[in-house]
C-alpha cells in the first residue's frame, strides 16, 4: 500500500491545558467506575494524538477496559486500537494484540448486532494481516446473521480484506456471489454487488443476467450500481450493448430521479440510435420539469445542450422543441434563459410557428403578472422573450407577420429593456426585409402614443424619420408627433391654461405679476412668478407624453425629434411638387422645433435645455430654412448607411462565430502515413495533423524522441516549491484548479536518514477558500517520499492564499517546517463573456464597486496593449474591430468577463500615445458587483503590466 492509500485516522481535538501522568491514567483505567474509565480512555487518546507515548498503558487497557461491556467504552476502544501503534520498532506485531484479537473474535459472536457491526467496521481499517487472519471464520459467519446491519458490514469487511490481503480469503468472489443470490435486503445486495463489480466483473454480470427482468423493482441504490456496471462493461466491450440495452430502457422509468438521469446518460453513450437519443432526451426533459431544485434543472439542461451540439442528435432533438418549452414553467431566470437559447437553436421552419405561439402565451403571462413583488424578474423574462422572438423573426422571415403585432404592443411597456429590444427588432426587420416596412411603420404609428419612456420615444422617432417613405406615412407620423406634443406654442399654451384655471385672479392681476423677457432667439416670452408658485401648489395636470418629457427636462428627446422632422421634411419636399404644401409642411416642422427651443429656455421645465440640444435643433432649423444637396445627403443617406454597416458587422461576427463552431477536422485519408508518437520529434509535433499524438504524450507525461521537454506547456508550470532544498523535508505542490475546488498534490521527500513518524501537512487558507479534506498522517522512511492530497473549496472570485507547515516526529522529538505560501490566481475562475451595449451600460450603472488602474507599461502600440490586456485578464473586447481601426493616438474600448460563479466584471479602457515612440498611457476603470472581484482584477492588471515591462526591457 502506498502512503496516500493509508487510513485516515479519527482526529479528536485535545482539551486546553489537559495533561496527566501515566500513573494517574493507570489508576483511572483500573477503576470500577465506568464513567471514570471512559474519561481516562479519552484522555489517553487525546494525548497520544498529540504525540505522547504510553507503552505501559496498553496492557492495562487490555486487562481492565477491553472486558467491559459498556457500549461507550467499546466504541472508545475501537478508536483507541485504531490509532495505537501495533508494531514494535523492528516492524513485528506486538504480542499484546493476540489478546485484543481474541476479544474481538468474541465480539464478532456477540448476540448484540450493534457490537458485531461496529467491530466489522473497525476491521475494515486494520492493515495488519496477522490480526485479521484469526478472525476470518467469525467474519464469514456474520454473513448469515439475522440482522441486515451485521451482514452489510460483513460484506464491507470481506471486500476490504480481499482488496488488501487477498490471500486471507481467496474465495471471496465466490462467497459473495452465493451470498448475493440468497440476500433480500437492499443495502446488503448493493454492497455485495459493488464488491463483485470491483473484484470479479464476470460474476457480477452473471448475477445481473439472472435478475435482469426484475431490475425495475430494485431500490434506487442498487439500480445506480447496476447502471454503473452496464456502462463499464459496454464501454470496454461494445459487443455487450445489445445484451443490456433493454435494461437501460427499463431504468428510464425508475421512480428515482438519480437513476433516470444516469440511465439516460448511459443510454446516449452506448447507443446513437434515434429512438435511444429521443428516449434519453425525453427523460431529461421530464427531470427538468418535475425536479424543483434549480441546480438540478441547470445540470440536466447542460446535458441536453451537449446532446444538441452533436450533429447526429440535433435533428432528433428538433422534434422535441415543444416539450423543451415546458421547462419555461420554472421560475428561475437562468433556467428560462438556457431553455430559450436551446429551443432557438433547435427550432426549424416546421415548428417555428408553434414556438412563436407558445412564446406569445408566455408574454401574455408576464403582462398579467405586472405589479407583483417579482416585477424585476418578470421584466427580465419579458426581455428574454422579446429577444427570442426577435431572433426567430430574423431567422425565419415568414413568421414576422405573427411577431410584429405581438411585439409592437409592448413598446408602451413600463419595462424599458423589453420595449427597447422591440424597437431594435423593428429597426433590423425594416432594414433587412423591405417588404415588411409598410406593415411595421403602420403598426408603430398605431402604438406610438402609448410610449411613456423617453429612451423608447427617441428610438421610435428615429425609426419613423428614417423609414417613412410615402406621403401618407409622413403625414401620419407628423399627426402622431403633434398629438404627442399637444397644443403649440408650448409656452403660451401652458401660460394660457394657468390663466384660464382662475383661482380668483383675472388677467389684469396676472399681468401685473408677469414680465416680458427676451430670449436668445430675439423673441419675447412671458414669465410669471405667480403662475410658477400656483403651479407648484396644485396637482400636476395630465399632459401628452412628449410634453410631459419636456416638462421633466428631457430635451434630448427634442433634439432627436428635430432630426426626425428634418428627415421627413426633406423627403416631403422631394415628393410633393406644390410649393404651398412644401412651405406649409416645412413651416409646421420649424414651428414645432422653435416652440421646443423657447420652452426649454423658459422657467417652466424642471431642467433647462442644454447647449448641445440647442445646437442640434439650430442645425436642423438651418437645414430646413436653407435646404441644400449636401444636407439632404447627410440626413437622407448617411444615417441609413451607418446602420447598414453596423448590422452587416454584427451579422458577419455571428457568421464567424458559427463558422468557428462548425469547423471540423479533415478526416484521415486511407493512404496517409501512420505516425508513431514515440518516434516523432518536436518539429513533427508542431504539425496540426499530429496534434492528437502531442496531446496524448503530454497527458501521459512522455516526450518526443531526441528532443527536450517543453516544460512551459506541461503541468510543471503549476508546481509551487513549498520548502528549500536544504530543509530536512523537501516539499512541492501541484495546484490543480477545478471548477469549484482546488486539489493540492503535495510531494514530500524525506532528505534525512531517520524515519519521520506522524508526518502531517497542516494547511490553512486566507480569502474565500475553505479546506474540505485534510491531509492524512503518514510515516516516511529514510530518503523516501510520498504524495499527499488536500482539497480546498472555492466560493467566490477572489485572490486567495494557502499556507501552512509540516509537523513530524523523529526520535520522540516534535519538529515543524514552515511552508511557502501558495497564491491562487483569480484568472482560473474568469472566462471571457459578451453582452450588448445596452446590458453593458445598465450593469455599469448598477455595479457598486469601481477600481481605477493607471496604465504603466513600456508597450508603445495601442492595439498591442489591448491584446496584452485581454490575454492576461481573460477580458473580452466588446468594441468592434472597425471602431478600433485607424491610428489617431487614442483608443477607448469596453471589455467584459464573467466568473464561473456568475459574477460579471466590466472594464473601460482609455489609453493614448503622446508621441510616436512614447509608451501607452491612460487608465482602466473596472466595475464589479463585489469588491473582491474588482480588486483582484486590478491586482492582476498591475502584475501583467510589470511582466509586460520586463519582457519589453
Amino acid at each position: 500500500m502506498s502512503a496516500t492509500e493509508q487510513i485516515c485516522y479519527t482526529l479528536i481535538a485535545p482539551a486546553s491545558g489537559e495533561a496527566a501522568s501515566e500513573m494517574t491514567l493507570k489508576e483511572e483505567l483500573e477503576s470500577a467506575d465506568v464513567k471514570k474509565k471512559a474519561e481516562a480512555l479519552k484522555k489517553v487518546m487525546r494525548l497520544m494524538l498529540n504525540g505522547e507515548k504510553f507503552p505501559g498503558l496498553l496492557m492495562t487497557i487490555i486487562r481492565f477496559a477491553l472486558p467491559c461491556q459498556d457500549h461507550q467504552v467499546k466504541k472508545l476502544l475501537l478508536i483507541f486500537f485504531e490509532i495505537v501503534p501495533k508494531t514494535s520498532s523492528d516492524g513485528k506485531l506486538l504480542p499484546e494484540f493476540i489478546l485484543v484479537c481474541d476479544a474481538y473474535r468474541k465480539d464478532l459472536n456477540h448476540p448484540n448486532e450493534y457490537i458485531r457491526g461496529s467491530v466489522l467496521r473497525f476491521l475494515c481499517k486494520l492493515k495488519e494481516p496477522e490480526l485479521l487472519e484469526p478472525l476470518m471464520p467469525a467474519i464469514r459467519a456474520c454473513l448469515e446473521h439475522r440482522h441486515s446491519y451485521v451482514r452489510r458490514n460483513a460484506v464491507l469487511a470481506i471486500f476490504t480484506i480481499y482488496k488488501n490481503f487477498d490471500f486471507l480469503i481467496q474465495d471471496a468472489p465466490d462467497l459473495i456471489f452465493n451470498y448475493l443470490e440468497g440476500e433480500q435486503d437492499l443495502s446488503c445486495k448493493r454492497n455485495a454487488f459493488i464488491m463483485l463489480i470491483q473484484t470479479d466483473t464476470d460474476k457480477a454480470l452473471n448475477y445481473l443476467d439472472s435478475c435482469i427482468d426484475q431490475v425495475s423493482s430494485f431500490g434506487d441504490i442498487l439500480q445506480l450500481v447496476i447502471v454503473e456496471l452496464i456502462y463499464k462493461v459496454c464501454f470496454s466491450n461494445p459487443a455487450e450493448r445489445a445484451r443490456f440495452i433493454r435494461c437501460i430502457y427499463n431504468l428510464l422509468n425508475s421512480t428515482s430521479a438519480a437513476v433516470r438521469y444516469e440511465a439516460a446518460g448511459t443510454l446516449v453513450t452506448l447507443s446513437g440510435a434515434p429512438t435511444a437519443v429521443k428516449a434519453a432526451a425525453s427523460c431529461y426533459i421530464e427531470l427538468i420539469v418535475k425536479e424543483s431544485d434549480n441546480n438540478v434543472k441547470l445540470i440536466v439542461l447542460d446535458r441536453l445542450i451537449d446532446l444538441k451540439d452533436d450533429p447526429n442528435h440535433e435533428r432528433i432533438l428538433q422534434e422535441l422543441v415543444m416539450d423543451i418549452l415546458r421547462v419555461l414553467s420554472a421560475p428561475d431566470l437562468e433556467v428560462r434563459r438556457k431553455t430559450l437559447s436551446l429551443a432557438l437553436d433547435l427550432v426549424s421552419s416546421r415548428n417555428v410557428e408553434e414556438l412563436v405561439l407558445v412564446l406569445k402565451k408566455e408574454v401574455q403571462k408576464t403582462l398579467a403578472s405586472a405589479g407583483t413583488a417579482v416585477q424585476d424578474d418578470v421584466g427580465k423574462y419579458r426581455q428574454l422573450l422579446v429577444r427570442t422572438l426577435h431572433q426567430c423573426g430574423i431567422k425565419f422571415p415568414d413568421i414576422n407577420p405573427i411577431i410584429i403585432p405581438l411585439l409592437l404592443d409592448l413598446i408602451g411597456d413600463e419595462n424599458e429593456a423589453a420595449a427597447q429590444d422591440v424597437l431594435v427588432y423593428v429597426r433590423e426587420a425594416v432594414q433587412r426585409f423591405p417588404n415588411l416596412k409598410n406593415n411595421l411603420v403602420q403598426k408603430l404609428l398605431t402604438e406610438f402614443n402609448t410610449v411613456r419612456n423617453a429612451n423608447i420615444f427617441r428610438s421610435a422617432v428615429w425609426i419613423l424619420g428614417e423609414y417613412c417613405s410615402t406621403i401618407e406615412e409622413i403625414q401620419g407620423s407628423m399627426h402622431a408627433i403633434a398629438k404627442s406634443l399637444g397644443d403649440i406654442p408650448i409656452l403660451e399654451s401652458e401660460l394660457r391654461k394657468d390663466l384660464d384655471s382662475g383661482d380668483g385672479h383675472n388677467e389684469e392681476e396676472e399681468s401685473s405679476y408677469a414680465q416680458k423677457r427676451v430670449t436668445d432667439m430675439g423673441t419675447y416670452a412671458s414669465e410669471s412668478a405667480y403662475t410658477a408658485s400656483k403651479n407648484s401648489s396644485k396637482k400636476e395636470p395630465e399632459r401628452p407624453p412628449l410634453r410631459h418629457m419636456l416638462f421633466e427636462g428631457n430635451f434630448f428627446v427634442g433634439a432627436s425629434l428635430a432630426t426626425c422632422l428634418t428627415k421627413m421634411a426633406l423627403k416631403y419636399v422631394s415628393m410633393v411638387q406644390d410649393p404651398k404644401k412644401q412651405n406649409r409642411f416645412v413651416a409646421e416642422c420649424m414651428l414645432t422645433l422653435t416652440t421646443i427651443l423657447h420652452f426649454g429656455k423658459s422657467s417652466l421645465p424642471k431642467k433647462n435645455i442644454s447647449d448641445d440640444d440647442v445646437d442640434r435643433i439650430a442645425v436642423c432649423l438651418k437645414a430646413l430654412s436653407e435646404p441644400s444637396e449636401m444636407m439632404s445627403t447627410i440626413f437622407g443617406e448617411n444615417c441609413r448607411s451607418s446602420l447598414q454597416l453596423m448590422l452587416a458587422t454584427i451579422q458577419q461576427q455571428e457568421a464567424n462565430e458559427v463558422a468557428a463552431l462548425d469547423k471540423k477536422l479533415v478526416a484521415v485519408e486511407t493512404d496517409d502515413a501512420i505516425n508513431f508518437g514515440q518516434l516523432l520529434t518536436r518539429a513533427d509535433m508542431s504539425n496540426k495533423e499530429n496534434a492528437f499524438e502531442a496531446s496524448l504524450l503530454q497527458a501521459v507525461g512522455s516526450s518526443s524522441k531526441k528532443d527536450k521537454v517543453d516544460f512551459s506547456n506541461t503541468k510543471l508550470n503549476k508546481v509551487t516549491q513549498l520548502t528549500g532544498f536544504s530543509d530536512p523535508i523537501y516539499a512541492e505542490a501541484y495546484v490543480n484548479v477545478n471548477q469549484f475546488d482546488i486539489v493540492l498534490d503535495i510531494l514530500v521527500v524525506n532528505q534525512t536518514s531517520d524515519t519521520l513518524q506522524n508526518l502531517i501537512v497542516e494547511v490553512a487558507t486566507l480569502g474565500d477558500l475553505k479546506l474540505v479534506e485534510k491531509p492524512t498522517a503518514v510515516n516516511i522512511g529514510p530518503l523516501d517520499f510520498c504524495n499527499i492530497k488536500a482539497s480546498v473549496k472555492v466560493t467566490s472570485t477572489e485572490n486567495g492564499i494557502i499556507f501552512g507547515n509540516i509537523v513530524y516526529d523523529v526520535n520522540n522529538t516534535h519538529s515543524v517546517v514552515v511552508l511557502n505560501d501558495i497564491h491562487i490566481d483569480v484568472m482560473d475562475y474568469i472566462v471571457p463573456a459578451s453582452c450588448t451595449d445596452v446590458e453593458f451600460r445598465k450593469m455599469w450603472q448598477e455595479f457598486e464597486w469601481e477600481n481605477k488602474v493607471s496604465v504603466n507599461t513600456s508597450i508603445t502600440d495601442l492595439r498591442e496593449y489591448l491584446r496584452h490586456l485581454c490575454a492576461t485578464t481573460n477580458l473580452k473586447c466588446l468594441t468592434p474591430d472597425k471602431a478600433l481601426s485607424g491610428d489617431c493616438g487614442f483608443m477607448a474600448a469596453n471589455l467584459h468577463a464573467r466568473s464561473i460563479f456568475g459574477e460579471d466584471a466590466l472594464a473601460n479602457l482609455s489609453i493614448e500615445k503622446l508621441s510616436p515612440d512614447a509608451p501607452v498611457t491612460g487608465h482602466i476603470r473596472l466595475r464589479a458587483k463585489s469588491q473582491g472581484m474588482a480588486l483582484s482584477l486590478g491586482d492582476k492588471i498591475n502584475l501583467s503590466q510589470k511582466v509586460g515591462r520586463s519582457q519589453q526591457q
